[in-house]
């Protein structure tokens, strides 16, 4: 289903949009495995896919130490890298998020950490909340092999601590190219904070990190 086909179906959608990602709302497992700051050397930049992208980007852009958000894509070819194109689930693609962020503020683990908790559900194959289709695979695509030890470990570590009630399904997949996304869909939730979608589907992702991340959160 799209986005736009969303406000379309709110009143059979909103009773059950919202569910505890994982068991409890106790704190969430900080990283055992994460790049240690003394060999973090400048700005460094992760790729995350958690459905759609406007509400990643309005997440993550809250967290101290990320410099820049842009809404993209990745796990496809450029030729296709294009919303139409990758709205019909054929490209490969994946509706993902390029943060870049300064590793000696936030660390890549605690990105990790607030991907898992607040900002999509790792258990949902395919879909996420009401969207539909490859596209809204949940996704951590690794720059290196840091990214790639830290993803793995961090994954092994929720699932062996029964964190979720169901599977992590997150694909761990190197990166192999990210596209920015058309320039409507860039700050969209900031641009567009009373849009029905946001308002169910994203805002209250925000309201969890202010609450369970309060050190982590931007002053504004």
């Amino acid at each position: 289903m799209s986005k736009r086909s969303f406000i379309f179906l709110l009143p059979v959608l909103v009773a059950g949009a919202f569910c505890a990602f994982a068991k409890s709302r106790a704190p969430f497992p900080e990283p055992a495995v994460d790049v240690p700051v003394a060999e973090a050397h400048g700005e460094q930049t992760a790729v995350l896919a958690g459905g759609c992208f406007w509400g990643m980007e309005g997440v993550f852009e809250r967290v101290i130490g990320v410099t820049n958000v842009v809404s993209g894509f990745a796990g496809g070819q450029k030729s296709t890298a294009h919303y139409e194109e990758v709205s019909t689930g054929r490209t490969g693609h994946a509706e993902s998020v390029k943060i870049t962020f300064d590793p000696t503020k936030i660390t890549y683990g605690q990105l990790l950490r607030i991907y898992f908790s607040v900002a999509h559900d790792p258990t949902q194959k395919d879909h996420q909340g009401p969207d539909w289709g490859t596209q809204y695979r949940s996704a951590i695509f690794y720059d290196g092999d840091d990214q790639k030890r830290v993803a793995e470990a961090y994954i092994k570590q929720l699932t062996d601590a029964h964190v979720f009630s169901h599977r992590i399904v997150t694909q761990v997949v190197p990166l192999t190219g990210f596209y920015a996304a058309e320039a409507y869909h860039q700050h969209f939730l900031d641009n567009n904070m009373t849009y029905p979608y946001i308002v169910y589907n994203d805002l209250p992702k925000i309201a969890a990190l202010k609450k369970d991340y309060p050190e982590l959160c931007k002053r504004q």
